[in-house]
């Protein structure tokens, strides 16, 4: 929004200033616009105590559970000094049909007055019909493709394909572990816009399943209040290895908890995400991978979407609108995981009865067939077939 000001500034000759340190702008009756970023839970405590006739919130979609909260205990007492005063919520119709948003534009729920438009009703673009029919030519879509539904007919629609990370509630929550013993394997994601994130997985060779049992997300934080997180998840669990993202910056700060606080980290393997992410939407799948419903990582993966105008077949992009710390923890904890070398255990037949018998067969006949092969005697073709 800021460079969008500043062009409407130097559009219309208004004559604003513009204080980039709090992203302020002033205009010249003393009136007042502040941007604000407040898409992660931990950034709206920066909203509470202000005072203002209007506020907005754009790109609802992208927002987390924690809209709601946004709304109703941050911005709604910031506008009660004022008789007049407003809140606008937009946006589009996000990937998955559920949420505060959801609640708003479809439901009519939390007291909102609503107004909607489409492509077709941009008064902009001069051809919006052919638009389309070009959209769905280049993307061989149909009428009834989730992405042009949502995007460009502004319907709310389930719409996984758009998704980057496959996460189901209903076959991925858990509410608590297996009764095993399992080992714990640590992934740090370092912020150096966003936040920390550090994501602890728990792995048993008794079962194929792999478990996100907790999570950490801060902002702002400094080497040292990272290395107290990173050495209390390592002391709770007993965490074996501790994967981090040594990235630009990620490198120093790596050796620096390394050498000063005396953390074994290691550097994090970032080769081939986009395969790390296909093999974890796999476990997703097949319902090996768990995560609770109410985790930052769950709420996460309904809002890291694909961009298929600017993918190609065999090049996924992701969206900018927004990008999530967590899941890139959990993708570099993932990838160390050992419970990828999980084999069920086979039972043997109970000594003496008849199923036990029939595999001593199977198992002599098998040695005694390894036995003759080796036997072979090149030159001449001997083998078992000549038996």
């Amino acid at each position: 929004m800021w460079p969008v000001l500043q062009e409407q500034d130097e559009k219309f000759k208004i004559g604003c200033t513009f204080t980039e340190s709090n992203l302020t702008v002033t205009h010249p009756n003393g009136a007042r616009i502040q941007l604000f970023g407040a898409d992660m839970k931990n950034f709206i405590r920066r909203l509470k105590g202000t005072k203002t006739p209007g506020a907005a919130i754009d790109e609802a979609q992208d927002f987390g559970s924690h809209l709601e909260s946004l709304v109703d205990d941050v911005l709604t007492p910031t506008l009660t000094d004022y008789a007049d005063s407003w809140l606008a919520i937009t946006g589009t119709p996000g990937p998955v049909p559920m949420g505060y948003f959801y609640e708003i534009t479809q439901q009519r729920k939390h007291g909102f007055s609503f107004h909607s438009w489409t492509l077709l009703e941009n008064p902009y673009l001069p051809n919006a019909p052919e638009f389309i029919k070009d959209l769905k030519q280049k993307r061989q879509w149909e009428d009834d493709n989730p992405t042009l539904l949502r995007e460009w007919r502004n319907q709310w629609v389930l719409d996984v394909e758009s998704l980057l990370i496959k996460y189901k509630e209903d076959i991925n929550a858990y509410t608590a572990l297996e009764p095993l013993a399992y080992n714990y394997i640590l992934g740090v994601d370092i912020g150096h816009k966003d936040s920390d994130a550090l994501a602890v997985l728990a792995w048993s060779p008794q079962t194929p399943n792999i478990y996100l049992v907790e999570e950490m997300i801060n902002a702002g934080q400094d080497i040292s209040q990272l290395a107290s997180q990173i050495k209390h998840l390592q002391e709770k669990y007993n965490v074996t290895k501790i994967v981090m993202d040594e990235g630009a910056l990620g490198k120093k700060i790596a050796e620096e908890i390394r050498r000063r606080f005396h953390i074994p980290v290691q550097p994090a393997d970032k080769m081939r995400k986009m395969e790390n992410i296909a093999l974890l939407n796999d476990y997703l799948r097949t319902s090996r991978f768990k995560a609770k419903a109410e985790s930052r990582f769950a709420q996460d993966s309904y809002r890291v979407q694909i961009d298929w105008e600017r993918s190609t077949p065999d090049r996924i992009v992701v969206k900018e609108s927004f990008h999530s710390d967590i899941i890139d923890a959990v993708l570099y904890a993932f990838k160390e995981s050992p419970a990828f070398t999980y084999q069920p255990e086979v039972l043997k037949p109970k000594w003496g009865t008849p199923a036990w018998a029939a595999q001593e067969i199977t198992d002599l006949e098998r040695k005694a067939e390894e036995h003759f092969n080796k036997q072979e005697d090149p030159e001449n073709g001997f083998g078992l077939e000549d038996w």
